[in-house]
């Protein structure tokens, strides 16, 4: 929706309304169009999934990420991915190359060309666990992964996202040519054999069910092969490569349904003779003729206990081999230097980010999601639907972690998913979606239970005729009002289901009465103040000018309700530095008269008429003063400031005012000012990594609490823009605009030259966005289920009511649920989210939505029907919210227990028996290693050398309200390939995995996390491509840094332009661009958000990181 408009009208509930037109036809239902795809506020985008890293302050450049000298002989690089300065970028990134250099598939290749080799099935005896296997060698196994199918419980149904399980298993390297000759008097590898080349690929086989298969490895060409446990006696196969253990290869495409991952598997099972002609199965699971030992690898396998109900067949005692359980964790810094044999574990083989979203893309896109199933998964917040309302809430207003959920408690707690909802309950939707319809009940307002006081809703049951109904939520049955009552039809239904929103759809407003207003009168319409930081700093920035001449025409873009010609919001105008000035801008002045406040330890307001006046008629007086504040104060000399009596004084104005409303604030230093709330610079950065770090995270006095706790009574809402050169903070000076439901803004070293084009965007869209102002939240659930924790800006005075002094479309409230009672899958569960707030034009509304869930007893059905994105948007905020109180590493490791216990029940009690070497992931679930790795890596968790006290503070503070299509692009940033898709193409580029080994030197991509924005540029791209997008002739003569692309009238450089101007529009803050030379300083900024790499700051590789999953999965099993 372009910001510039106004939210269409919705009228009363008794006017015909828009599209709702025939509610009493089922078919049309709801008016709402058909299968078109519409252009959703973050529209399709076809790009990698969250990623979350964070930038450091522009023109910060890294330490360099690995020391490793280029390889003494270097195999040629495939085309399509460039020879990036001569060698696989992944080696330079992920640390010293191998002396002999691996060939690669081109990075960008899609997963669909990933070859998969003939199906075998696997035995079906049970097959016992292997024994925990040792020290240096789980990623060592983990090296040539293959993918094969656990039996899932059930085949899925056709469109969901999910499948069989997902499982990675061990595959091996032929000895080609490449690394050496093969040992004597063996044959060469199957594929060559059979005449294939080297490069060529095994044709894709059927689905994997229970089947598996090899990609191909880095460099030769890879046998077909079967997920087994390794024979006794025989070595690994596959060339030695030298590299540390914690080194990897970057990283990877998508797993299959069933992705299992290797590492030392257990005894083998019984073989058939009739599994494969020719070869014999080798210990690795793969076909081909069987190789020597190699350096570094013992023997194999122990045995281990067994984990399935019957013993395998006896096995002969092998003797002892390596723990891969001593493996240090690669989250940690403290990993060996030594250089240890290490094969390449291909990332084509590991789950995809990039793919998970194309598929779900082209199996979800195109059909609209009807909502009118209990317990549907909704396609990805990355694709392109089309919601209808058919009676439950549309997953645009509500996500869930999971979909099905436990029916005991016990049942979850063995699980540990967590069961959360992220609501969005003003979202904002696409132009082919109606708003909630607004219902009138009159003077008896709507209708509610008399027991638990839940709203009237699709799944109230009418009984006894129709004159009594059975509450959803408590049981409690309740009379029907007589104005209310209505008919039943032979199924029970009322006969007017089908025209009432309440009693059909999952979404609807109600008009409500006098009795749900503060001191039982209707509200008046709110205000917005605008205070204005007139210190030197903010002179001297040019920051005062371009505010005031900005005012000037954005306030005649104030929000307004549905058709109305002009806004009912009340404007009023405070500057500040040391002392404050209060300005009367009454419409029968000739000139604005200023009043000054200097007790900043008392503060009131000195004037009450002529503050707070409509735009419209105060117009010339309110241009005088624009026009005359930056010259009042253009010779200041005062640099302090004071902060905590600026929000003061805006409160006191609404409440003398008798309305709610927001503050403004744009503010430029550390308040030192005398005065209450007055701050000190604590900025230690030797706190870091120590029990006194989560200090940083905390204000340094109560007194904004107490103060946003006031605000909140009076519903003040206070969005905050930041514009420092140093410290100032932002820990502190947020908590305000975090508990009164604000928004925080900040602009490091704000230049105007620079940064005008992203303050000004961010102002037009945060003073024009539609607001509730003066909310109170309550979610209520059916017997069974409550909630019991909540994240967010808001304010909490008991447990139940989450107050917000504002709420706009962008933020969200995250509520946990825990158990209470046993649920039954007959009936599910139900919750419903009640918003009580004030419109912009001063109605009190109430905003309802609904959803329900369906219960299960089976662990299976729980995995099944998960949503990877909702939860790790959970986890996110849990572990942004734990550092408050614990130390981050405590922090960091929890959030790896619990996913290595999600994972290990899965593969405890849903996976089909195997091979205790493989790691084994649901379907719904394969990516949540590769997304809670961006998590840990990101600027809170593990913060890299040049990331500030106050970017961390900022970045958590803005991750707590992010929805989930924000959080999933923070943490996995989308890199688009601009030059590979043709010109006349007018969709989005398809993104490629974000990891160095991606970048090809001939190209050029764009890098976006909804907060930063990328264009980096490869040191071999053609001089034409140059030239049409910078307008200069060679890659020497472009400037690094550049934040403005010329405009230029070609076709290449309007695509850009275009695909530049769309990501900002899917984005709820403006993008700025960065223009990043290859081998630049820059880079180094850039390529923190190469998330699949292995960080500066001692974050792991995803293969590192998945390899680290692993271990612990195999930890808890055994």
């Amino acid at each position: 929706m372009n910001v510039n408009q106004s939210a269409p009208p919705v009228p009363p509930y008794g006017q015909p309304q828009p599209v709702y037109a025939g509610y009493h036809h089922q078919s049309s239902y709801g008016g709402q169009p058909g299968s078109t795809a519409p252009p959703t506020p973050y529209g399709a985008y076809n790009g990698p999934v969250p990623g979350y890293q964070q930038t450091p302050p522009p023109g910060v450049s890294r330490a360099p990420p690995s020391s490793g000298a280029p390889p003494a002989s270097t195999a040629q690089a495939p085309c399509a991915q460039g020879a990036y300065g001569q060698f696989g970028q992944g080696d330079v990134q992920n640390g010293p190359s191998s002396t002999i250099q691996m060939q690669r598939l081109p990075g960008s290749q899609p997963f669909g060309s990933a070859p998969l080799a003939p199906v075998v099935s696997q035995p079906t005896v049970l097959q016992p666990y292997g024994p925990p296997p040792t020290s240096a060698q789980v990623t060592a196994q983990l090296a040539g992964m293959q993918i094969s199918g656990a039996v899932a419980p059930a085949p899925p149904p056709s469109g969901l996202g999910y499948g069989p399980p997902t499982s990675l298993a061990s595959g091996s390297f032929p000895n080609s040519g490449l690394y050496g000759s093969y040992p004597q008097g063996q044959a060469a590898p199957l594929s060559q054999a059979q005449g294939h080349s080297g490069a060529q690929p095994p044709q894709r086989s059927a689905p994997l069910q229970a089947s598996s298969f090899t990609p191909p490895a880095s460099g030769g060409p890879r046998m077909p092969s079967m997920t087994g446990p390794l024979l006794l006696g025989q070595g690994f196969g596959g060339p030695p490569v030298n590299q540390p253990n914690h080194v990897s290869s970057p990283p990877p495409q998508a797993l299959h349904p069933g992705t299992q991952m290797t590492g030392p598997p257990g005894p083998p099972p019984p073989m058939h003779s009739s599994q494969q002609p020719g070869y014999q199965l080798q210990q690795n699971g793969s076909f081909g003729p069987a190789r020597g030992p190699q350096p570094n690898y013992g023997s194999p396998y122990p045995v281990a206990p067994t984990f399935g109900s019957q013993p395998g067949p006896p096995q002969p005692l092998p003797p002892k081999r390596l723990d891969p359980d001593a493996i240090p964790s690669p989250q940690l810094n403290e990993l060996p230097p030594q250089q240890k044999t290490r094969h390449r574990i291909d990332p084509d083989a590991i789950p995809s980010p990039i793919q998970v979203i194309e598929d779900d893309r082209n199996n979800r896109g195109s059909e609209p999601f009807v909502t009118g199933v209990r317990g549907q998964v909704p396609p990805l917040v990355t694709t392109n639907f089309v919601v209808k309302d058919q009676g439950n809430a549309s997953p645009r207003y509500i996500r869930c972690t999971s979909y099905n959920i436990p029916c005991t408690s016990d049942m979850a707690k063995q699980a540990q998913v967590p069961l959360a909802a992220v609501i969005k309950p003003l979202a904002r939707l696409p132009p082919k979606e109606a708003s909630p319809y607004v219902v009138d009940h009159g003077e008896s307002g709507p209708l509610r239970c008399n027991r638990c006081k839940a709203y009237m809703c699709p799944y109230m049951q009418f009984v006894e005729g129709g004159r009594r109904f059975q509450c959803c939520f408590c049981s409690c049955i309740n009379d029907v009002p007589p104005q209310y009552f209505q008919h039943l039809d032979h199924t029970g239904k009322r006969v007017d289901a089908y025209d009432r929103p309440e009693l059909s759809l999952g979404s609807y407003e109600f008009l409500a009465t006098v009795d749900y207003c503060k001191n039982n009168k209707f509200p008046s319409p709110p205000a917005f103040i605008f205070m204005i930081d007139v210190s030197y700093n903010a002179i001297r920035s040019g920051l005062v000018g371009l505010l005031c001449e900005e005012l000037k025409s954005l306030l005649d873009f104030l929000p307004r309700e549905g058709g109305a010609e002009e806004s009912a919001i009340r404007v009023g105008f405070v500057t500040y530095n040391k002392v404050l000035h209060f300005y009367n801008v009454k419409s029968s002045l000739a000139q604005p008269q200023m009043m000054v406040v200097s007790d900043v330890a008392d503060m009131f307001v000195p004037l009450l008429d002529g503050f707070l006046v409509n735009v419209n008629e105060s117009r010339a007086v309110i241009t005088s003063l624009l026009d005359q504040i930056p010259e009042m104060f253009a010779d200041t000399r005062e640099t302090e400031t004071v902060f905590a009596p600026v929000i003061q004084a805006g409160m006191e104005a609404l409440k003398a005012a008798e309305c709610a409303g927001k503050l403004f604030l744009f503010h430029t230093s550390l308040p030192i000012a005398e005065a209450p709330g007055k701050l000190k610079n604590r900025d230690d950065r030797k706190l870091i990594n120590t029990d006194k770090e989560k200090t940083l995270f905390q204000p340094q006095t109560g007194t904004y609490q107490s103060l946003a706790k006031e605000c909140v009574a009076q519903g003040c809402c206070v969005d905050l823009f930041l514009f420092p050169n140093q410290y100032v903070d932002v820990a502190t000076l947020s908590v305000v605009p975090q508990l009164t439901g604000g928004s925080v803004y900040k602009y490091t070293c704000f230049q105007v030259e620079n940064d005008q084009e992203r303050f000004l965007s961010d102002l037009r869209r945060d003073v024009q966005k539609v607001v509730g102002f003066d909310a109170v939240m309550r979610v209520r659930t059916s017997t069974g289920i409550r909630a019991v924790d909540f994240f967010g800006a808001f304010y909490m005075s008991n447990t139940t009511d989450v107050e917000l002094a504002g709420l706009d479309g962008d933020k969200t409230v995250t509520v946990e649920f825990k158990h209470d009672d046993r649920l039954s899958e007959e009936s599910g569960a139900l919750l419903q989210c009640a918003l009580l707030y004030t419109s912009c034009a001063g109605q009190r509304r109430l905003r309802i939505h609904n959803l329900a869930l369906n219960c299960c007893t089976q662990l299976a059905d729980l995995y099944r029907n998960c949503e990877t994105d909702t939860l790790i948007n959970y986890m996110a905020k849990f572990a942004y919210r734990g550092v408050l109180n614990s130390p981050v590493k405590t922090v960091r490791d929890t959030l790896i227990t619990q996913c290595a216990q999600i994972l290990a029940c899965y593969r405890k009690n849903c996976a089909s028996p195997s091979s205790a070497g493989q790691l084994i992931l649901p379907e719904c679930m394969k990516l949540l290693p590769v997304y809670l790795n961006c998590v840990l890596k990101s600027d809170v968790l593990q913060p890299g050398a040049e990331v500030t006290t106050d970017d961390r503070a900022y970045i958590r503070q803005l991750v707590t309200s992010m929805d989930v299509a924000e959080t999933n692009v923070f943490f996995y940033p989308r890199l688009l390939p601009l030059t590979k898709s043709p010109i006349e193409s007018t969709t989005e580029p398809l993104a490629v995995r974000a990891s160095e080994e991606r970048l090809s030197n001939g190209d050029i991509y764009l890098l976006e996390n909804g907060l930063n924005l990328f264009l980096w540029v490869g040191a071999s791209v053609q001089q034409g491509v140059v030239q049409s997008l910078f307008s200069v002739s060679s890659f020497s003569q472009i400037t690094s840094g550049l934040s403005i692309l010329p405009v230029l009238d070609n076709p290449l450089s309007k695509k850009v332009q275009g695909l530049i101007d769309s990501l900002r529009a899917q984005r709820s803050r403006y993008m700025k661009l960065i223009v990043v030379k290859q081998e630049d300083k820059l880079e180094m900024l850039f390529k923190h958000f190469l998330v699949e790499d292995k960080s500066l700051s001692g974050g792991a590789s995803y293969v590192d990181f998945l390899c680290h999953m692993h271990k612990e999965i195999r930890q808890l099993l055994s």
